[in-house]
């Protein structure tokens, strides 16, 4: 069978044997492996399509159990991205999350849409590329059916704005009325362990929305006050790592880390 198909490396590989494998979020095909001769060090435009970070048009051969590259030839490089450190650590996160979160041969053309207006936009940023990198969890989680609730108390549905107060809780997934986080605070108090509770006074709500709804041009020049980003990493980080097991990523960004 022959595909022909865009799309975006997110790795490469060397199997046991010494064969080079492609990670390669296709547009058609969603997530798959793809065996190839080629390696990005070669100075061939073939080659070149298989380095991370390429946006490309790639021929592919699907034998018994596997596909195989004819040829690739690269649409966008994004090899900008490589000039900057913190730019390419924020992209390689990007890459790393989205292969945690994609499964083999189901296509995600809402979500590789995503990564190529990210790709596009992390190379315009100067300094607030954690912004851009928030927004695209953000939206690559209402993609993928995982976005928390927001509208709702998650324990009781009480609407949000029926209650003095509201609350961020990530064992529940979304939004709980100051009844229920009281409820959870004091059931985690008597057990011992940490009940995953924040507090909505910073705007969490509205932030998450607007990065759900906006689309990535908006934030190439939006950067979050620090106390602000940092405690919505915390949360997001939390919340992917209950809810998904995503955590402890290889490539996880400086400023991510040590939450």
């Amino acid at each position: 069978m022959l595909l022909d198909t865009e799309g975006i490396i997110l790795r490469q590989f060397k199997t046991v044997n010494g064969r080079t494998m492609l990670v390669l979020f296709s547009r058609k095909q969603g997530k798959i492996s793809v065996a190839t001769n080629l390696t990005g060090a070669g100075k061939n435009k073939s080659a070149l399509a298989t380095k991370a970070f390429t946006y490309g048009h790639y021929e592919l051969f699907k034998g018994r159990d596997i596909y195989n590259l004819n040829s690739a030839r690269v649409l966008k490089s994004h090899f900008d991205i490589g000039d900057d450190l913190d730019r390419f650590m924020a992209s390689s996160y990007v890459l790393e999350l989205t292969d945690k979160l994609l499964i083999e041969d189901s296509p995600e053309p809402k979500l590789f849409q995503m990564l190529v207006d990210f790709l596009d936009c992390i190379e315009k940023t100067n300094g607030n590329e954690e912004t851009l990198v928030m927004a695209y969890i953000v939206k690559a989680l209402n993609e993928t059916g995982t976005m928390p609730e927001l509208d709702y108390c998650t324990v009781c549905g009480k609407a949000r704005g029926d209650s003095k107060a509201e609350f961020f809780s990530i064992p529940d997934g979304g939004i709980i009325c100051a009844d229920c986080a009281k409820k959870a605070e004091d059931e985690a108090d008597k057990s011992g362990r940490n009940a995953l509770i924040y507090k909505t006074n910073f705007d969490i709500i509205n932030i998450l929305n607007y990065f759900k709804k906006e689309p990535f041009e908006r934030f190439v020049k939006l950067k979050l006050d620090d106390k602000v980003s940092a405690k919505l990493k915390e949360i997001l980080k939390k919340y992917m790592a209950y809810h998904l097991e995503i955590e402890n990523l290889k490539s996880e960004f400086v400023s991510l880390e040590g939450i």
